[in-house]
């Protein structure tokens, strides 16, 4: 089968987009607004960008009717009328029915904290708060907001942060700051309304055939 992008309502293209490219790991973003409202939001689109600067990026799309979700508008520079600073937690097991419950859309000046139940930890760096329970968070500064279309209906951005803060659960971190995949219990997301754990794993070495399994 060959699809032309060009040929496909956006509703499909969304579908095939968020079904193919699998699994994606969850930015689970926290912001506050100028007027101190605090925001958390998931994002599926998202990754590491770069060690040097120690960036992340995730991609907030616009609206159905245009407008910016509270996330971007939170994560614009003070310029622009936002605080210019996100804090990226961890997506887990523990606490997956308060993310995808934070993903519906409330009422502006309403906050996913109070929605979710899920307390709040102080930053050190930055103004928006951390998910307590978050076995790691990134603490970032926003450096570049990419807007593919302004306005447009469901139209995608990448919000570029440069991370100012680790914080991590020593319970997941041994002394060489390698990570214990079995206590983190991250979670992925696939298609639909489906989400994948990561507890089954293999090793392969780079260049080399072979796999060892891990489950």
């Amino acid at each position: 089968m060959q699809l032309d992008p060009s040929e496909l309502a956006q509703k499909d293209r969304y579908r095939l987009l968020i079904g193919l490219v699998v699994p994606r790991p969850i930015a689970f973003v926290s912001t506050v607004s100028r007027d101190g409202v605090t925001n958390l939001a998931p994002y599926s689109f998202f990754n590491g960008l770069a060690s040097e600067p120690l960036s992340v990026l995730f991609c907030p799309a616009n609206r159905p009717d245009g407008g910016e979700k509270d996330t971007l508008a939170n994560c614009k520079p003070e310029s622009e009328g936002g605080t210019g600073e996100f804090v990226v937690n961890a997506s887990i097991e523990g606490y997956a029915a308060e993310i995808a419950l934070a993903a519906e859309p409330l009422p502006h000046g309403e906050s996913e904290f109070d929605l979710t139940g899920l307390a709040t930890a102080p930053s050190t760096r930055v103004k928006p708060p951390r998910v307590a329970r978050s076995p790691w968070a990134f603490e970032c500064e926003t450096l570049q907001i990419v807007r593919l279309a302004p306005g447009v209906p469901n139209a995608g951005n990448v919000v570029i942060g440069r991370v100012v803060r680790i914080h991590v659960d020593d319970a997941v971190l041994d002394a060489k700051l390698r990570v214990d995949y079995d206590r983190l219990a991250a979670i992925g997301r696939l298609g639909g309304i489906a989400y994948c754990k990561t507890r089954e794993r293999f090793e392969l070495a780079p260049g080399k055939t072979g796999s060892r399994a891990s489950a």
